[in-house]
């Protein structure tokens, strides 16, 4: 009897900055809010208790038997194996695209997964049911030709793919003889080829991500830990305004049935300044940069008043804090919390945190 999927804190991160999802050890994203790591979540399964086949994008195949993963080198890209008992196998390909273009970075709303037969002639189920309102609802849905749209508010979100549509929408299993591209996205018409497209913009991050862990001045010894937690950190921040979250997630329990969960997509002043002295001794300087600027904002809204332990990824100074009724919590231990009512706490240290950051732009 096949065992009923629980949620696991054995989670991959990938984002560009923008947004960010989680991935567990079989291919699902389980964890991914829009438009950014504050937004609401539409891949919510992590929190979804029982109902881990609501929120969830998941790759399936027939006879499953294990599953491997790793980045690709120096980069945020993920690679997962799943190899089913017969021998087939696939490789699932998992980005968000980031890199410059037009002189601008970009990096838009959006999650790009590449499936690569690697062995035999597997065959695949696409499980795709994200959900609206904190896990309030499925997500309504139209589609096309080669797009399925979501319908999640006033942002809806559209996939469009090469991979047959009527599979997907029926969630049946089908034989993947090719590669198959699948970019979920902004709701606007795909420019271009998708196949030609996704493989472009997976290069380009690959070269971006690159291109940033070559700046680093990594130590001699534990190099490639010390890469893989820089980009880690990098995904914290937000690029738009340069604020830098304490997680990318909200109610993970401190204990088992503590309800001691709490929402730490926000930007807390004293740990934002440890993330930005460790990734400034590694030379990332374009992360100290951009937090001095939201560090600005923020003193500029206080007008000489108190400065708070924490602030949105906007600098709202607001966070009331509230329930996810929806959402049954971490294997089902809730509550899910939006907001965090430790913005009315007074922590005098932060005017020191605030100091500190900035006399590191001067050395």
């Amino acid at each position: 009897m096949t065992q009923p999927r629980q949620s696991t804190l054995s989670l991959w991160p990938i984002g560009n900055c923008q947004v960010s999802g989680l991935i567990d050890e079989e291919a699902g994203l389980v964890w991914g809010c829009v438009p950014r790591v504050d937004g609401d979540p539409v891949f919510c399964a992590l929190l979804n208790g029982e109902k881990q086949d609501d929120g969830v994008w998941r790759f399936e195949i027939e006879g499953q038997v294990r599953s491997s993963q790793h980045y690709d080198r120096n980069t945020a890209i993920l690679i997962t194996r799943l190899e089913a008992e017969d021998g087939s196998a696939v490789e699932i390909t998992d980005f968000c695209p980031r890199f410059e273009r037009t002189g601008r970075m970009y990096r838009p709303v959006a999650y790009v997964r590449v499936v690569r037969p690697v062995a035999g002639t597997p065959r695949l189920k696409v499980k795709l049911t994200p959900m609206r309102d904190y896990g309030a609802q499925l997500a309504e849905r139209t589609n096309g030709t080669n797009h399925i749209r979501y319908l999640i508010g006033g942002q809806p979100i559209r996939l469009s793919t090469d991979a047959p549509v009527g599979y997907i929408l029926e969630e049946r299993s089908y034989r993947v003889e090719r590669d198959q591209h699948f970019f979920l996205g902004p709701d606007e018409p795909f420019s271009g080829n998708v196949r030609s497209e996704v493989r472009r913009m997976e290069n380009e991050t690959r070269r971006y991500w690159q291109l940033w862990s070559r700046g680093l001045a990594t130590p001699l010894e534990w190099q490639d830990a010390v890469i893989r937690c820089a980009i880690t950190l990098k995904l914290c921040q937000h690029e738009e305004t340069g604020a830098i979250v304490a997680a990318l997630t909200t109610s993970i329990p401190e204990a088992p049935g503590s309800e001691r969960n709490w929402d730490y997509r926000y930007c807390w002043i004293r740990d934002s300044y440890y993330t930005v002295q460790a990734l400034n001794r590694l030379g990332a300087l374009d992360v100290l940069e951009k937090y001095l600027a939201y560090l600005r904002n923020i003193v500029d809204a206080a007008r000489g008043g108190q400065i708070q332990p924490l602030y949105s990824v906007m600098g709202v100074a607001e966070l009331e804090e509230g329930f996810a009724e929806h959402l049954a919590g971490y294997r089902g231990m809730g509550p899910v919390r939006v907001g965090n009512a430790a913005y009315h706490q007074v922590q005098h240290d932060c005017y020191g945190q605030i100091v500190m950051p900035t006399v590191q732009a001067f050395f």
